[in-house]
């Protein structure tokens, strides 16, 4: 199904998230264009959209295949009144929205990988990553780059994740709207970022952890250079996922790439 940026701008006029949209047919990476519209002082709920990306991106310098006409890339500008602690609270916000949104397509089947992947049963159909430009002690803005495949059929999958990844297409078998579904997913991020910004995390945690599958069981937390093991026991008011390590030991995890250790 085509994207018609023309009316999805007239659909997103006046709302908060989309009253101002950037449409490209093809580009490098949304978030890098979007980081550059953030430094120029592009408003908050600005948006892009690309039909195509030529250097998606992933957590931890890993690439997002991103083929043309199948599934949504965009990128949202938001500017957060909030400490520059509390920055990874907009990721697992961005999770839960994303996830929320998704449920309608596939009911029951939706789970989010800690900070703010989303599964249907177990294999990934969106990567959400987060890029904040901080002052000394304030969020000045934060971009949050999202990928969901869409309609991208099985054999279109690189060998190496076709057995990791899905899309809705797959799991409904029917084709999805990009358009109706980029307007729901704005519309359920503004509802959550609002929640945040006048009622403060706790809702939102409350929701990420019932939807989590990672909670009580082993898990391993890839960084640049350093693997940690231990059990995830929860989220902390920051974002953080706490794990049990070494016996009776708590430790935060801010950033990483965690996955169940099957047992």
């Amino acid at each position: 199904m085509i994207l018609k940026p023309e009316i999805l701008k007239q659909q997103l006029a006046g709302k908060f998230i989309g009253h101002q949209l950037y449409y490209y047919e093809e580009i490098g990476s949304t978030n890098d264009e979007a980081f550059l519209l953030g430094l120029s002082g592009a408003p908050e709920g600005t948006v892009l959209i690309a039909n195509s990306r030529s250097a998606g991106k992933g957590r931890m310098q890993k690439v997002w295949y991103s083929p043309a006409g199948s599934n949504i890339y965009t990128s949202i500008i938001l500017r957060p009144k909030i400490e520059s602690a509390r920055a990874p609270q907009i990721s697992i916000l961005a999770g839960v929205a994303v996830a929320e949104a998704l449920d309608s397509y596939c009911p029951d089947r939706m789970k989010i990988k800690w900070p703010n992947d989303v599964l249907i049963d177990g294999k990934k159909v969106c990567g959400i990553l987060s890029q904040a430009k901080t002052a000394v002690t304030e969020v000045d803005f934060i971009v949050l780059g999202i990928g969901i495949n869409v309609n991208i059929n099985y054999n279109e999958f690189p060998k190496g994740i076709c057995n990791l990844a899905t899309s809705l297409a797959i799991e409904t078998g029917r084709e999805i709207s990009r358009q109706e579904l980029i307007i729901r997913l704005y519309e359920n991020m503004g509802k959550w970022y609002n929640h945040l910004m006048q009622d403060g995390f706790g809702r939102i945690k409350e929701k990420w952890l019932s939807m989590s599958p990672m909670i009580g069981e082993p898990v391993q937390v890839m960084f640049q250079e350093e693997t940690v093991n231990g059990t995830a026991i929860g989220l902390d008011e920051d974002g953080s996922l706490i794990l049990l390590v070494s016996g009776d030991k708590e430790y935060k995890v801010l950033a990483g790439d965690a996955t169940i250790v099957k047992r």
